[in-house]
């Protein structure tokens, strides 16, 4: 599952500070403030990704489990 998040803003400032909470709360920022066609301001992140794999912690499928 991929999970995303999305900042939508009136303005490049507003849109950068939006992001910057998300940073803040553990984000990583995948598209920074971008003015779209219809003058709004958008960007996105994604949660940073942990030192667990799905193989590690037990989760996921490995090449010896039949399906």
């Amino acid at each position: 599952m991929a999970i995303r998040v999305g900042v939508q803003a009136d303005s490049e400032d507003e849109c950068a500070e939006g992001l910057a909470q998300l940073v803040d709360a553990g984000y990583v920022p995948v598209m920074l403030p971008t003015l779209l066609t219809d003058n709004r301001w958008m960007a996105r992140a994604v949660p940073a990704r942990t030192t667990k794999t799905p193989a590690a912690d037990g989760g996921g499928r490995g090449p010896d489990v039949s399906g």
